[in-house]
């Protein structure tokens, strides 16, 4: 089974996560108030953060991609078809099995508002399946 992973599908994924983090979390975005409200995170504090948390976001976000398209090439291979919904199946596994279950381990233990998990768990969700999308089309 050879890996064959298509660059211009990452490059596109990583375009793609970012517009969704932005989408998602800013304070223009869909529920970046109310995640500031639940966070206890100021925009003050965020502005103390300089580039860091976007650097740290930016890295997240080439990982994941490339993380997908690899598991979404192995998926291919085992299943002998490069169909659209092979990478859309990795992604919501990979949602549901890796990052949906850590985060809700961990927000539980930590005792976060479960709305926060919700809104976080939800971005994650469309954030993997958003990226899988190009890697799915762009084989």
């Amino acid at each position: 089974m050879e890996l064959s992973i298509s660059w211009l599908a990452v490059l596109v994924a990583i375009v793609v996560g970012m517009a969704i983090a932005w989408i998602w979390y800013s304070d223009w975005g869909l529920v970046g108030g109310t995640w500031r409200k639940l966070t206890g995170v100021t925009k003050e504090d965020s502005v103390r953060g300089g580039k860091g948390p976007f650097v740290v976001l930016a890295a997240s976000i080439v990982v994941t991609a490339l993380a997908l398209a690899a598991a979404s090439s192995i998926a291919s291979g085992f299943f002998g078809t490069d169909s659209f919904w092979v990478a859309l199946a990795v992604g919501l596994v990979a949602w549901l099995g890796f990052s949906l279950s850590t985060l809700a381990q961990h927000n539980g233990f930590e005792q976060k508002p479960w709305r926060l998990t919700v809104i976080n768990g939800a971005y994650q969700l469309v954030l993997f399946l958003g990226m899988a999308v190009p890697i799915g089309l762009l084989r």
